[in-house]
C-alpha cells in the first residue's frame, strides 16, 4: 500500500503541467483571473508559505477587536510578540531557559501579522475563538490527559504523533502555521492535485475526478480527501479521519472543507471550515493567506535524527529504576 502511495505521488509530479498565460491582474482579490494549466484549471502550482504572527485564536488582550486599528498598531503587536517569544532570552531562571528548548535560530514564525490586519485567523465565530468542546469531547480529552500523566513513556505509543515523526497535526489538514517549516508545494495534473508538506515531509494526493470517498470503515491519519473546482476555487472535502488523530479536540467524525483561491500572482487565500458535531458545539472557520516563495522545499529528516524519542524512553526507564531501588 505504501509503495502504491508513493507511485501515485511520482506520477502526479511527472504529470505536473507548466503555468499557463501571464496573470491579468495584480491586486489581491477573489476576482483575480489566475493563469491556467493546460487542462484549463486555475493554476495554483508553486511553493507557498503561510508563515504569520497572527494567532489562530484572538488573544485575550484583543478580545473586543476583530482587526487592528492601523498598520502601526499591528506592527507594534508583532514587535512585542517577537520579543516575548525570543528563545534566546535568558531571563526567568534555569527552568524557563530549558523550556525554551531550541535557540531562536531554528524558529521561523515570521515578522508580521496577515495583511488583512485581523487579530485572529479564525473568522467565524465572530469572537475569534474555537467553540467549546461538547461534554463527550471534554471527557475524552480529560481521559487522554490522565493516561498521559499515568503512562507518559511506557513505550513510543504513549508519546505524541509529532514526537514519533508520524504527522504534525497542525500543518495539514487543515494547514496552519507553526514554529518553523511553514512551507508547501502544490502540483497539479489531470484529475489530481498534490500538496507536499515540508513539516515531517508529508504528501497529500487528492483526486479531483469526481470519485466518491473511501468506505467509512477505512480511516487514515490525515483523512480521505476529494477535490473539485468551484469557479477559480479548489474545494477539498476531507472525511474518514482516524480516532488516533485529533485537531484541537476533534475526533474521527471530523468533516473538513478547505478552499484554495489564487487571489494574486503571489497570494493564495486558504480557507477552511471544521465541522465535527461530536467534538465541537458548532462549526468554525479560518482564513490564512499563503505567499509565493522560492523553492525548493527541504527534506525534514525527522525519524533519521529523532534522538529525542530515545532520550525520552531512556529517561523514563532510568526514573523507574531509581524508584525501584529507592523502594528496596
Amino acid at each position: 500500500m505504501k509503495a502504491l502511495y508513493w507511485l501515485a505521488c511520482v506520477a502526479a509530479v511527472i504529470a505536473a503541467p507548466a503555468a499557463g498565460q501571464a496573470p491579468q491582474k495584480t491586486s489581491a482579490s477573489k476576482n483575480y483571473n489566475p493563469p491556467r494549466t493546460p487542462d484549463g484549471k486555475p493554476d495554483l502550482q508553486g511553493v507557498w508559505t503561510n508563515v504569520t504572527l497572527t494567532p489562530l485564536e484572538r488573544p485575550e488582550e484583543l478580545k473586543d477587536k476583530a482587526f487592528f486599528a492601523s498598520a502601526a498598531e499591528a506592527d507594534q503587536y508583532a514587535k512585542d510578540l517577537i520579543q516575548r517569544t525570543n528563545a534566546d532570552r535568558r531571563d526567568g531562571g534555569a527552568a524557563a531557559d530549558v523550556g525554551r528548548a531550541y535557540n531562536q535560530f531554528w524558529y521561523d514564525r515570521g515578522t508580521k501579522v496577515i495583511p488583512a490586519l485581523r487579530t485572529s485567523l479564525i473568522v467565524d465565530p465572530p469572537d475569534g475563538k474555537i467553540p467549546l468542546l461538547t461534554p463527550a469531547a471534554q471527557a475524552r480529552v480529560a481521559a487522554q490527559a490522565e493516561r498521559r500523566q499515568l503512562h507518559p513513556a511506557d513505550g513510543p505509543e504513549d508519546r505524541s504523533l509529532t514526537e514519533r515523526c508520524i504527522i504534525w497535526p497542525t500543518v495539514g489538514p487543515p494547514m496552519l502555521p507553526g514554529p518553523y517549516n511553514n512551507n508547501y508545494q502544490i502540483i497539479q495534473g489531470p484529475g489530481y492535485v498534490m500538496i507536499v508538506v515540508e513539516m515531517i515531509h508529508d504528501v497529500r494526493v487528492i483526486p479531483t475526478d469526481g470519485r466518491p470517498h473511501l468506505p467509512s470503515n477505512i480511516r487514515q491519519w490525515t483523512g480521505d480527501s476529494r477535490g473539485h473546482w468551484e469557479g477559480n476555487t479548489l474545494v477539498i472535502d476531507t472525511t474518514n479521519f482516524s480516532n488516533k488523530t485529533s485537531f484541537r479536540g476533534s475526533d474521527e467524525n471530523l468533516h473538513l472543507v478547505e478552499r484554495f483561491t489564487r487571489a494574486s500572482p503571489d497570494t493564495i487565500l486558504y480557507e477552511f471550515t471544521v465541522d465535527d458535531p461530536s467534538a465541537f458545539t458548532k462549526p468554525w472557520s479560518a482564513q490564512v493567506p499563503m505567499a509565493k516563495m522560492e523553492g525548493p522545499l527541504v527534506e525534514y529528516a525527522c525519524h533519521e535524527g529523532n534522538y529525542a524519542m530515545a532520550g525520552i524512553l531512556g529517561g523514563a526507564r532510568a526514573d523507574e529504576k531509581a524508584k525501584a531501588e529507592k523502594g528496596k
